[in-house]
């Protein structure tokens, strides 16, 4: 899993590849897996929930430098409004406004829930490979129709799913990531919609995750606003700029 930032920013976006020039499986898994990887973003997304319990939106501005440096701050709803979560390679910050208090979250807090989304803390900053961490299969043969990939983890390989099924299009960008549980029963589904061209990349401006546990429940994430490849300030990556 990459990026919001890991995953959103590395999940959403693809390079392009040339239509008339099919590609190998190690090719397919390369777009897959390095997704995303400008040397710089900026962007305004936002997010939709629904649960049993609660729906709500959040609108965020993220910054990325790499895969390594990220930064989200909340600019909606007003409650929220200056809340912020730097991540720098494998560690994660908040800052809340109401308490001026800066706080790393503590690897016993890194499965738990994101902003109330289907996602968790470990989803910001877990980094594998589907080409390293995975061995894949060419289910579907290619054509001009999406591609299925299945990967299955290799023995001790830091990840935790039985089973993932990646649909994609004949160019890598993604249309689907199914994730299974070492008994194969779905667990969460990644899929991704409203493709466009932001530069030289094809980017999916929207991603639903969906837990099949929670039958109604979803988490979507929108892009407003989306550059690559732009200045972005290197010290905004600090735990000295994190509350400014």
């Amino acid at each position: 899993m990459k990026h919001l930032i890991p995953l959103v920013l590395g999940l959403l976006l693809a390079a392009p590849a040339t239509a008339a020039e099919p590609l190998s499986l190690q090719a397919l898994l390369a777009k897959v897996d390095d997704a995303g990887r400008s040397t710089s973003s900026s962007s305004t997304i936002t997010m939709h929930v629904k649960t049993k319990r609660y729906e709500r939106s959040v609108t965020m501005q993220n910054w990325t430098e790499g895969t390594e440096r990220s930064l989200i701050r909340i600019v909606e709803p007003a409650k929220d409004r200056g809340v912020t979560m730097l991540k720098v390679d494998d560690n994660l910050w908040n800052f809340l406004p109401n308490t001026g208090r800066t706080m790393k979250v503590p690897g016993a807090m890194m499965s738990g829930a994101w902003m109330g989304s289907h996602l968790t803390n470990d989803d910001l900053v877990r980094e594998t490979r589907f080409s390293d961490d995975y061995t894949c299969v060419l289910v579907a043969a290619q054509a001009a129709e999406n591609v299925q990939i299945d990967c299955t983890p290799k023995p001790d390989a830091p990840v935790p799913w039985g089973k993932v099924s990646l649909t994609v299009l004949p160019d890598g960008v993604p249309v689907e990531q199914a994730f299974f549980d070492e008994d194969g029963e779905l667990v969460r589904t990644l899929s991704f919609d409203d493709v466009q061209t932001v530069g030289t990349q094809r980017v999916a401006m929207t991603m639903t995750v969906t837990p099949h546990d929670k039958p109604g429940e979803f988490t979507k994430f929108v892009y407003e606003k989306l550059e690559l490849d732009v200045p972005v300030d290197p010290g905004m990556f600090s735990l000295q700029a994190l509350g400014k």
